[in-house]
């Protein structure tokens, strides 16, 4: 398996999904629009559900939009992400394993990814995740050096600024559309903030 790269905006959303439900569980769905061989590129995430992660039908609903959307945006599912209610927990659960092998069987290099809630405090400096690949059936850890988050400090500063700014509030998971489909879960609104905090002159990530 190869290198797996992680955007900025997949990262900053995956740490707001996490700071806005912090009693609870989370999880989502990592993309990519990149083609390139032999690494994963993810370039951004969509947050799923905050609650009842193991309920079929509602992720199976929202699977099924999410395919459809990255059909229309050149996008594709490349993994998952969850974090678990309990910060010091940072294991794969039945849930976990069970939908991130749905994505391996339409993705062979899928990655699954774990939020590890106690490296997640404003004070952090490394990157609070802990990844696995798929390798004769079974989910192993992937190898540290090949997951790489260019510009960390600067991403982790933007993720900070906007916990602090409550731009978190701005995040919206499949769940919360469910319950008022008006609300965009493709996040325009908090991409934009994403891209514009990270844009010259701020830095370009």
């Amino acid at each position: 398996m190869g290198e797996v790269e992680l955007s900025c905006r997949a990262y900053v959303k995956m740490y707001l999904h996490a700071c806005l439900y912090p009693r609870g569980s989370i999880n989502g769905l990592l993309l990519s629009s990149s083609s390139a061989e032999g690494a994963v590129c993810v370039t951004d995430c969509v947050p799923l559900r905050h609650s009842h992660l193991p309920l079929a039908l509602p992720t199976q609903v929202a699977l099924t939009q999410v395919d459809a959307w990255c059909s229309q945006t050149q996008q594709r599912i490349v993994g998952y992400y969850q974090a678990n209610a309990c910060a010091s927990d940072s294991s794969p659960t039945q849930c976990a394993l069970k939908i991130s092998d749905k994505i391996a069987e339409q993705f062979d290099g899928a990655v699954l990814l774990m939020l590890d809630g106690s490296k997640m405090p404003p004070d952090y400096r490394v990157p609070p995740i802990v990844m696995y690949e798929r390798k004769d059936s079974r989910w192993i850890l992937k190898d540290k050096h090949m997951i790489m988050l260019r510009q960390w400090e600067e991403t982790r500063a933007i993720a900070s600024q906007m916990l602090e700014a409550g731009d978190h509030a701005l995040l919206v998971d499949f769940d919360s559309h469910l319950d008022d489909i008006t609300k965009d879960w493709t996040n325009q609104k908090l991409n934009a903030k994403i891209a514009e905090l990270s844009s010259p002159p701020n830095g370009n990530i």
